[in-house]
């Protein structure tokens, strides 16, 4: 694939978070496309002043994620493993935790939220099946990290974020790191994106109890809905659309941070 870093792909920087009802840009972003002084300070303090580029950082340590976390546990989606290696993962990452960015668990960062272990971010983009050129909708995009890797592989990547502490610092990091095309969104993500609609897949990082119509509506033919599905108890759940139907498949049992918003409210019920 093109691009500005030798084979990596050039996406576009977030050009703004908004919120869904009044649209608001959050005020780091240039709307022009041009970075502010004080934005430029950030990024180059979020990715440093190395004389490589971020994707050959820690390098060694990605390769030993690769092969001891992910290939050794069964992912064998190559496009996967090779979005997996380019990614600098520590980047995502907050102090003090950035030492521990490539061991196999999740790792908090700020506001009750994590950044899932590399297992279950490689597991569930391979679920996804993602092809180059196809539109995804992520529904929290916490560090941005899932973002970046959906972005590694080719999508058309939309992102929403309901903490604004977390969209900020995600935008500021994406752009540091050099993806562009990556859309970010301040808001609630139950409702989703329907002005974009439809997408190719949909996937939620945070546990809803139930499945969020809006996301299950705005869902292509042929598209997935992946989504960690319960309370205490959680499911990742593969929902395929079939016309008017959906054909569910689940995955396994995993554990993430519940979905809060609309989701929350009360009344709130799965229609599968």
């Amino acid at each position: 694939m093109a691009g500005g870093k030798g084979s990596r792909p050039a996406y576009a920087v977030p050009r703004a978070l908004l919120s869904g009802n009044p649209p608001v840009a959050i005020k780091f972003v240039d709307m022009t496309g041009r970075l502010p002084a004080f934005l430029s300070l950030l990024a180059a303090s979020a990715c440093g002043q190395a004389p490589l580029p971020a994707e050959f950082e820690r390098q060694e340590e990605r390769r030993r994620m690769v092969q001891g976390q992910l290939e050794t546990r069964g992912i064998q989606d190559r496009a996967v493993l090779r979005a997996m290696l380019q990614v600098p993962r520590h980047r995502f990452v907050p102090e003090p935790y950035t030492d521990m960015a490539y061991q196999d668990s999740a790792l908090p960062i700020g506001w009750q939220q994590t950044i899932s272990q590399p297992y279950i971010v490689a597991f569930m983009s391979a679920a996804l099946e993602v092809r180059p050129g196809q539109k995804i909708l992520e529904i929290g995009t916490g560090s941005g990290y899932q973002a970046a890797i959906l972005a590694e592989l080719g999508a058309e990547v939309y992102s929403i974020e309901i903490l604004q502490p977390l969209a900020e610092r995600a935008a500021q990091t994406l752009e540091a790191c050099g993806y562009s095309q990556i859309r970010l969104r301040l808001g609630d993500g139950y409702q989703g994106w329907p002005e974009e609609a439809p997408f190719d897949a949909v996937i939620l990082t945070a546990a809803p109890d139930h499945v969020p119509e809006p996301l299950r509506d705005q869902v292509a033919e042929g598209g997935r809905l992946l989504l960690p599905l319960g309370d205490a108890s959680q499911e990742l759940i593969l929902l395929t659309r079939q016309g008017d139907r959906f054909q569910e498949k689940r995955l396994a049992p995993v554990r993430f941070v519940p979905m809060t918003g609309e989701a929350q409210q009360p009344g709130e019920r799965d229609r599968r």
